[in-house]
């Protein structure tokens, strides 16, 4: 009987998590911008709350002033970027048609090397195959996504100031929300390690990846690569998506390089490895020594949630996977069906005893005092 109750609520998760994976694929437009601000106003946060640790002058900053230097100092990171990829959309494609022909040079080059041009079918691939890429309409669909995201930055904004707003009064209302005082009290531990936790990882990340960004639009500056800031901004974003962000990051700008550097592999080279040390020394050095391991989430889980946000949501779902992920892993190992999930998402197998025993045992003790109390006020008034 308990085998077949544990095949039936294994079915009923299965059918739910199905349910609820489809719910956020098609409501992508409303709950991407929504979980995104709430993200930024954890930064928002965290940063407010490290700016209290500076020597001299945190002290002094009081607490709302502290907020909107944060405030400030993000909003004016998200227009500089939007203001960027405004500036260094007509640039792109204007170059588009030197790209291209740069692109074909080099592999007409490499088919003489290799001796393909004697192929008599050699032409006839390069004129159906290469002759059909049109890199203007494809950077004109990009030119509209990234028209598209500006508007999504925007709302997102906008909603990450009225969370900053509600930030105090919702902790209040989700412990409101429950009848049982230890069930009041669970809800306010679980949202305060959420809250620390997550504010303090996206606080790191940020610098971290700001100092990557900057260290990066350096070397491509060094080495003359077209569109360094654009190329220095986006890797810090991309950054925030493990593993797959730092190969990207390296990957597209050394792209650019082989179509910008035609035949000089020196520069190319110098690209390639230049990027690569910024993300081995931010990756192996600077992170870990800000970071640790905060999160406690498995490398293969991580990797996974990745994948599986991504195909969900897509590049904002990659972005966002990580935050996400270890709120879920917070969340489940409070609760006794899902703890083993949370056990298997972490990294070591090692979680947190579940909150909510101690609280309800906390609570009992409590109700027991109080009776005793009361008896014993009755017997003085009775004497």
């Amino acid at each position: 009987m308990q085998a077949h109750d544990r095949f039936r609520n294994l079915v009923y998760g299965m059918a739910l998590a199905l349910m609820i994976g489809w719910i956020l694929y098609i409501g992508q437009n409303v709950f991407v911008p929504v979980i995104a601000a709430i993200i930024l106003t954890y930064i928002v946060v965290a940063l407010a709350r490290r700016m209290e640790m500076l020597p001299v002058v945190g002290k002094l900053l009081p607490g709302p002033v502290r907020f909107l230097i944060s405030l400030l100092a993000i909003a004016v990171i998200i227009t500089g970027f939007v203001l960027l990829i405004i500036q260094n959309i007509n640039q792109v494609i204007a170059s588009v048609p030197q790209y291209q022909a740069s692109l074909l040079r080099i592999i007409q080059g490499l088919a003489v090397q290799f001796g393909f041009e004697t192929e008599p079918t050699w032409a006839t691939i390069r004129r159906d195959v290469f002759g059909e890429i049109r890199l203007q309409s494809l950077i004109g669909s990009t030119v509209t996504s990234i028209s598209v995201l500006v508007g999504t930055v925007f709302v997102i904004t906008v909603y990450t100031g009225f969370a900053l707003g509600e930030r105090r009064v919702f902790a209040r209302k989700l412990a409101r929300m429950a009848t049982d005082p230890a069930d009041s009290a669970l809800i306010s531990q679980i949202v305060d390690t959420i809250n620390d936790r997550i504010g303090d990882y996206l606080a790191a990340k940020t610098f971290i990846n700001l100092v990557l960004g900057l260290i990066s639009y350096v070397v491509m500056l060094v080495i003359g690569l077209d569109f360094a800031a654009f190329w220095g901004v986006l890797i810090a974003i991309l950054n925030y998506i493990p593993y797959l962000g730092s190969m990207a990051g390296v990957v597209a700008p050394t792209a650019i390089a082989i179509v910008q550097f035609e035949g000089d592999w020196s520069m190319i080279a110098t690209c390639f490895f230049g990027l690569t040390f910024c993300q081995v020394f931010v990756g192996s050095f600077l992170e870990p020594s800000l970071m640790g391991r905060s999160l406690n989430l498995s490398p293969l889980m991580i990797l996974v949630s990745v994948t599986a946000w991504g195909s969900v949501w897509g590049i904002s779902g990659a972005l966002l996977a990580v935050p996400v992920t270890a709120i879920l892993v917070i969340i489940f190992s409070e609760f006794e069906g899902t703890r083993p999930i949370a056990i298997l998402l972490s990294r070591s197998g090692k979680i947190p005893p579940q909150r909510h025993q101690a609280i309800r045992r906390s609570s009992r003790e409590r109700a027991q005092i109080i009776p005793t109390i009361d008896s014993i006020m009755e017997d003085d008034a009775a004497e």
